[in-house]
C-alpha cells in the first residue's frame, strides 16, 4: 500500500472499531442499518472514493477504493456492500448520464446522504440477465414499467434506483436503463429477503406497477441497458472481490487469536503443527487473493 492507502486504512480501522464493532452482533441479529454509520462514512470521503470531484467524489481510483472497503468489511460486509453497490450507481451515472442527470443525483450519492441501488435480478432472470422481463413502455412524455426485479441490495433504504427493463426486442438488444427514484407512483417494495448473514444490509424485491418514468431519466438512449449493466458489474466484482479479502482476513485473525487462547495438553493449540500448516495454507491463499484483486483494480485503471 501507498502512502494514501495505509491513512486510509488507519482512518477506517478507527472508525469501524469505535462505531461499527461494538454493536455489530446486536445489529445483524436485528436486521438494523444505521443511517449515521453511512452518513458519517460519507462525510468521510468514502461513499463516493472514485467519482470526479466536481461532482463531489474523491476522485481516488478502484485500488484505493478496495482497501477502503477490505477495511470496513472486517467489521460489516453489509456497509461495504451498501457503499460497493451505491458506488457502482455512481459509475453508472457518471459514463452514461447526462450532465443534468449528473448534477441532480451525484451530489447526494457521493456525499453519503443517499443511497444507489442497482436492479437487473428477476425471478427468472439471474445469471441470464438478458432475458428479463420487465417492460418499459413508451408514452407521452416517457415510459410505463411494469414488473419487478429480485435479491436488490438496499432496497427499501436506498433513494436512486437504476432499472433495467425491455423497452424492444427479446435479448440484450432491448434492454433500457431508467432512473427511478423511491417514491415514484406505481413503484412499491416486496418481499424482504431473510438471510443467513449480511442482515444488515436488506435484500428486497422492487415491484413496478405501471410505474411512470420521465424520458428525462432514461440513462443515454433505448437499447443500452445491458452494456450499461455489465459495464457496472465489471467494476463490481472488483468491489466484491475488496470485500470478501477484507472478511477473511478477519476470519483468519480470528481464528489465529483463537488458537493463542486456547489451550490443550498445557499449551495453546497454536503450537500444533498441523493446525500452524492450516493456518498457513489459508494465509497464503488470501493474500494470493489480494495481489489478484489488486492486480484487477490496477487493470481497471490502466484501462480508462
Amino acid at each position: 500500500m501507498n502512502e494514501l492507502q495505509q491513512e486510509l486504512s488507519k482512518q477506517l480501522e478507527r472508525f469501524r472499531n469505535d462505531k461499527i464493532e461494538p454493536f455489530l452482533e446486536e445489529d445483524d441479529r436485528n436486521e438494523t442499518f444505521k443511517f449515521e454509520i453511512f452518513n458519517s462514512l460519507g462525510e468521510l470521503g468514502f461513499c463516493g472514493m472514485t467519482l470526479p470531484e466536481e461532482f463531489g467524489g474523491a476522485g481516488l481510483n478502484y485500488q484505493d477504493l478496495s482497501i477502503a472497503l477490505s477495511e470496513i468489511a472486517k467489521s460489516s460486509v453489509s456497509y461495504a456492500a451498501t457503499i460497493s453497490v451505491s458506488t457502482m450507481v455512481q459509475a453508472i451515472l457518471n459514463e452514461y448520464g447526462t450532465k443534468d442527470q449528473k448534477k441532480k443525483y451525484l451530489p447526494e450519492l457521493t456525499s453519503g446522504k443517499e443511497i444507489g441501488a442497482f436492479c437487473l435480478s428477476e425471478s427468472s432472470s439471474g445469471t441470464d440477465a438478458a432475458s428479463l422481463k420487465t417492460t418499459a413502455k413508451k408514452t407521452e412524455g416517457g415510459y410505463v414499467l411494469n414488473g419487478s426485479k429480485m435479491w436488490i441490495t438496499s432496497g427499501g433504504i436506498a433513494k436512486t434506483y437504476i432499472v433495467m427493463a425491455r423497452t424492444g426486442e427479446v435479448g440484450h438488444k432491448g434492454i433500457s436503463a431508467f432512473i427511478v427514484t423511491d417514491g415514484a407512483k406505481g413503484f412499491s417494495y416486496g418481499k424482504k429477503e431473510s438471510k443467513m448473514g449480511w442482515r444488515v444490509s436488506p435484500t428486497r424485491e422492487l415491484v413496478f406497477d405501471n410505474c411512470f418514468v420521465s424520458e428525462d431519466n432514461l440513462l443515454k438512449e433505448e437499447g443500452l441497458g445491458f452494456k450499461i449493466a455489465m459495464s457496472a458489474l465489471d467494476k463490481g466484482r472488483i468491489t466484491i472481490g475488496s470485500i470478501a479479502c477484507g472478511l477473511s482476513q478477519r476470519a483468519l485473525d480470528e481464528a489465529v487469536k483463537y488458537s493463542l487462547e486456547r489451550k490443550q495438553f498445557d499449551q495453546a493449540i497454536f503450537e500444533f503443527q498441523g493446525l500452524q500448516f492450516m493456518m498457513a495454507d489459508m494465509a497464503t491463499e488470501l493474500q494470493a487473493t489480494k495481489l489478484f484483486v489488486n492486480q484487477a483494480a490496477l487493470n481497471y485503471h490502466n484501462s480508462t
